[in-house]
């Protein structure tokens, strides 16, 4: 899941972190979501994704991690690994501005800016800006939303989508809107740090993105039933 690279960039943010979230002596504070699930494409074939989530700081200043990625068979299709600085600029809102390494499907870092935070009606929101070290631009959004049907049992749809300003060949992406993916995870909280989960995702190329995979013969959609764990920590 881990190259060299990514660790070594990770290792140095946290070396900084004292800069970031230093402030009169204040106690540190974290929270960290980590996700493992595991289940199956349309095609059969076994696939697993891990996100993890989180932050160490204080209310102002936080030093922001997060990794994510997709296992297909016995080959990981997509890892990512971010490291940003993260400052409250509005109540519920926080800016965010760092860097991001990618090792799949190809070895390639971004700098990243952006904003976090809760929009109305409860959506957490995550919105950002990425330049790669060859200039290419994108731009993510993320919105997820928790029903609560009960007090322990959680129903959590999600969207999310990819724009880019360019055609990056070496990713098969064309401009525009190239990908989305919507999802609906059920979650059961045995407690508030431990909740086994479901969920059942679709995934769509878009415009010169699905242009491409269909010249390729690959699939311009897909759909996927997981099964996993929430830890809070």
């Amino acid at each position: 899941m881990f190259t060299k690279r990514s660790i070594a960039l990770l290792l140095g943010f946290i070396a900084l972190s004292p800069v970031v979230y230093a402030h009169d002596g204040a106690p540190l504070f974290h929270a960290f979501r980590l996700e493992l699930d595991a289940g199956e494409n349309r095609d059969n074939e076994s696939i697993s994704n891990w996100n993890l989530d989180g932050w160490v700081g204080g209310d102002d200043n936080k030093l922001w991690l997060k990794s994510e990625g997709a296992v297909a068979g016995h080959n990981t299709q997509t890892s990512e690994n971010w490291a940003m600085y993260s400052r409250n600029v509005a109540t519920f809102w926080d800016a965010q501005a760092g860097v991001r390494y990618d090792n799949r499907p190809e070895s390639t870092s971004y700098f990243v800016a952006g904003v976090t935070g809760l929009a109305p009606y409860h959506f957490e929101t995550e919105a950002h800006f990425f330049a790669s070290e060859d200039g290419d631009v994108s731009f993510r959004l993320r919105e997820e939303n928790d029903f609560l049907l009960t007090q322990k049992i959680i129903l959590q749809p999600y969207l999310e989508f990819n724009v880019f300003a360019q055609d990056v060949k070496d990713l098969d992406m064309g401009s525009g809107l190239s990908d989305a993916s919507a999802g609906l995870q059920l979650r059961y909280e045995i407690t508030r740090k431990f909740a086994p989960y479901i969920e059942v995702s679709y995934e769509s190329l878009f415009g010169e993105t699905a242009d491409i995979a269909d010249a390729k013969g690959e699939h311009t959609s897909d759909s996927t039933i997981t099964a996993g764990i929430r830890f809070m920590f």
